[in-house]
């Protein structure tokens, strides 16, 4: 590695890929490391992104001044009916004027910012847009706060840190106990339907009535860089989520930098099928936003990436075909299932797709390998199958690859204008970040604002990575686990969480959902596995007819199935921080209330450790029935 060395990155080497490659213009960047004194490395790009808006909702209003009647955003009637209800441009910009005004004229302010409940939907993007059109900020907050857990605790402490001047539900009752556990008593109710018994509310469709006055233009000429656009929550693993504000200038600067990697979305408006909730920065941030920069249309999937969500993604992804698809691991796993069944699904999703990305956890191989097949059978070449890493602090897009790749896992390069610092930290290297993107803090938090940022003011990404080729930046980077998951052996040897976690889940397939690793202080690895019900009464056929679920995790046909791929993934590890050797399955659903699952659905590695020791214990104790070996 030499000082100031400038590197071409492979992402437009299309030629070198052994299989044709669907044309989509990305960018084409030049890469710059240097190491440092201290043992640190610069990893960044030349150049600087072109001007941009510093007011996010400019680049919609430029759109409905071209494209008035083009859909904005999209949804399948509530009643059930055929078809979609829509909102072009035109009409979107009508409604902020209505929105905006009445949001004005309610208690809502830039310190009483308006609180959402519950999930995606037109009048959720309607309200979104007005509040940040005049400056209010607004937070969209998990719905499972609200509709799976029990006490409302963390949507309590969020309430209280927030004191919204507005909260909106879409329906009153499903969200009536919720609402009546954090209401403020000065702020107003707006609910889509229904009402909350005790409680005055308005009917959102009364607001899109309201008379626009010369007060929403002051408001939307007020509105800096620096205004909060949104504050979004993290999932919280312990006690109340945080609050990550997102200003208008650290959003534009976001699709700026999205901009400058996708360069193809310049070349025709995008159309999105999309399902994952905005009150996550992926597609809340990065998906939403994408839509109306580049004058794109939205249409709301409300399936869920389950087999049995999946019907309703697959129904939509038949009569819209994306021309840039996100999804999760396991949604893309589900999709080749019913690639396998149905050609016209397949068909029409593959016609307009110039890129697949995945993101919130590791892409399983025979999924990776399953996606290039299908898009081969149906085009005749692939089409970009793409990661990258960022967080909510960073807007998200942070890290981004292009390049074509043999398997899942790289997430690429630093975007342009984003620097990346990696500091040697027990023989891995901790990546942190410095951009126009990143978060100026926490809401109402100094402190955490100030632990998050180091002395340099990069913030700390809390993620180890490793180079996908040694040395060579410009070949994109690889997750290394989080830094404070990873732990000691009894030997001293480090393990790395992270990598280890994923390889595992990939190694049993669909059998297992997720894992937890443990082992600190121990000789060997063991893993808590969080087992696919479905899947398993597949493998155990006939015989799990009519067993309840902890009957059919203790199935002898089951567990020698499981005891066989341990074995298989152990003999497979280079040394002991590779190798596990214990598991056992977690016997009841993880908790949201406790902070064992994020509503995103994935595993809390530390929480599902504090809170199950009985399994911990069993992994070790060679007399326990639960314990599976490899």
């Amino acid at each position: 590695m030499v000082d100031g060395q400038d590197t071409a990155s492979g992402a437009a080497s299309e030629g070198d890929a052994a299989l044709p490659l669907r044309p989509s213009r990305v960018w084409e960047p030049m890469v710059r490391t240097e190491a440092r004194p201290d043992g640190s490395l610069l990893v960044t790009q030349d150049g600087a992104l072109p001007d941009y808006p510093k007011r996010l909702t400019e680049r919609l209003l430029h759109w409905v001044e071209r494209a008035p009647d083009r859909i904005l955003f999209a949804q399948r009637p509530a009643t059930g009916a055929k078809g979609w209800d829509t909102i072009s441009y035109g009409e979107m910009a009508g409604r902020i004027e209505a929105v905006g005004q009445a949001l004005l004229d309610s208690p809502a302010s830039p310190e009483r910012p308006v609180m959402i409940l519950s999930g995606n939907s037109l009048d959720h993007a309607t309200l979104a847009l007005a509040a940040m059109h005049v400056g209010v900020p607004y937070a969209p907050i998990s719905p499972a706060y609200s509709l799976v857990s029990r006490d409302f605790a963390k949507l309590q402490g969020i309430a209280a840190d927030l004191t919204p001047g507005v909260v909106y539900a879409g329906d009153g009752a499903a969200f009536g106990a919720a609402i009546a556990a954090i209401l403020p008593q000065d702020a107003t109710l707006v609910l889509g339907r229904g009402e909350v018994a005790g409680l005055r509310s308005v009917a959102f469709a009364s607001l899109l009535g309201t008379a626009p006055t010369g007060a929403v233009a002051v408001a939307h000429e007020a509105v800096t860089a620096e205004t909060a656009a949104k504050i979004l929550f993290t999932s919280g693993s312990t006690g109340s989520p945080k609050g990550v504000i997102q200003t208008h200038g650290m959003l534009a600067a976001n699709q700026a930098m999205v901009a400058d990697c996708y360069r193809f979305l310049e070349d025709e408006p995008p159309v999105l099928v999309d399902w994952a909730p905005w009150n996550h920065t992926a597609a809340g941030n990065k998906v939403f936003n994408l839509t109306f920069w580049h004058g794109g249309s939205y249409y709301i999937d409300e399936g869920k990436p389950t087999p049995a969500g999946m019907d309703e993604t697959c129904r939509n992804l038949k009569e819209v075909s994306p021309s840039w698809y996100f999804n999760v691991p396991k949604g893309y796993e589900e999709l080749c299932r019913r690639f396998e069944a149905d050609d016209a699904l397949r068909r029409s999703f593959f016609r307009d797709l110039k890129m697949m990305m995945y993101a919130g956890a590791g892409m399983a191989q025979h999924t990776w390998d399953a996606l290039e097949a299908h898009a081969l059978e149906t085009l005749g070449y692939r089409v970009r199958l793409v990661s990258g890493l960022g967080s909510t602090e960073t807007g998200p897009f942070a890290l981004a690859g292009t390049d074509p790749q043999p398997q899942a896992g790289n997430i690429g390069i630093p975007a342009r204008e984003v620097t990346l610092k990696l500091v040697p930290s027990a023989g891995r290297l901790e990546a942190r970040l410095k951009s126009p993107s990143i978060t100026p803090g926490y809401w109402r938090r100094p402190d955490l604002t100030a632990a998050v940022f180091d002395e340099e003011g990069f913030y700390r990404l809390g993620d180890a990575l490793r180079f996908a080729e040694e040395g060579r930046a410009e070949k994109g980077f690889l997750f290394d686990g989080r830094v404070a998951e990873n732990f000691k052996l009894g030997t001293g040897t480090w393990v790395a969480v992270g990598p280890l976690r994923a390889a595992l889940v990939d190694h049993f397939g669909a059998a297992i959902r997720d894992a937890v690793i443990a082992g600190e202080g121990q000789d060997e690895i063991g893993a808590l596995g969080l087992a696919d019900i479905a899947e398993c009464r597949r493998l155990v056929g006939a015989g799990a007819a009519g067993l309840g679920d902890e009957e059919l995790l203790g199935h002898p046909d089951l567990r020698d199935h499981l005891a066989a791929g341990l074995a298989a993934f152990a003999a497979k590890a280079t040394g002991s921080a590779t190798r596990v050797t214990r598991l056992v399955l977690i016997d009841t659903p993880p908790s949201i209330d406790r902070g064992e699952i994020t509503d995103k659905g994935s595993l809390n590695q530390r929480a599902v450790l504090a809170n199950r020791p009985e399994l911990v214990a069993a992994l070790y104790d060679d007399r326990d029935p639960r314990l599976i070996r490899g």
